[in-house]
């Protein structure tokens, strides 16, 4: 804007800046975001990419780990910077037209489907699944358990429990 005014309208850089409400330091030195703040942007949008239905809130509990003393308003802000957003699903409208049944499989373990994929072997859907489970389990924050993967809360209470039993006397224990 400042630029803007004094090339248009021949104003100088000082008063283009006040009518701006702009430092003429900020105006002539702009932000340079740091190297932290660039792998920060990266691994927000490397996480939103591979986890498309994945808003700020959910990448920010992934990046907790990595990066444990960025808050959730800093994280938004560079998701937004990023252009990141989930994109609402539209109700897809089906045809009106009969559905035709699926081909039914000849032999056993013939064809194995699941989670709208389809496998060609027992082997390729075992790891599949497998794959699945640990990211479920292992890696996806669950907002009912405080935003933590079920396997780290699953640890945290099995820790307290230990803990509280440890501190138990043995009259208290009976």
């Amino acid at each position: 804007m400042i630029a803007r005014l004094v090339q248009e309208h021949q104003l100088s850089e000082r008063r283009a800046c006040r009518l701006v409400g702009l430092s003429r330091d900020s105006y002539r030195h702009p932000p340079v975001p740091s190297v932290q703040t660039q792998a920060l942007k990266d691994k927000i949008v490397e996480i939103a990419h591979v986890r498309r239905r994945f808003g700020y809130r959910r990448v920010h509990d992934l990046l907790r780990g990595e990066y444990p003393g960025v808050n959730h308003k800093r994280t938004y802000r560079l998701y937004s910077a990023a252009n990141l957003a989930v994109r609402k699903r539209k109700k897809v409208k089906r045809p009106a037209m009969e559905r035709t049944p699926l081909n039914i499989a000849q032999r056993i373990n013939e064809v194995w489907s699941l989670n709208e994929h389809w496998f060609q072997t027992l082997h390729q859907a075992r790891t599949e699944i497998a794959n699945w489970q640990r990211d479920y389990n292992e890696v996806r924050p669950h907002s009912s358990i405080g935003r933590t993967p079920p396997a780290r809360f699953a640890e945290q209470r099995r820790r307290h429990a230990g803990d509280a039993a440890r501190h138990l006397t043995p009259t208290e224990i009976h």
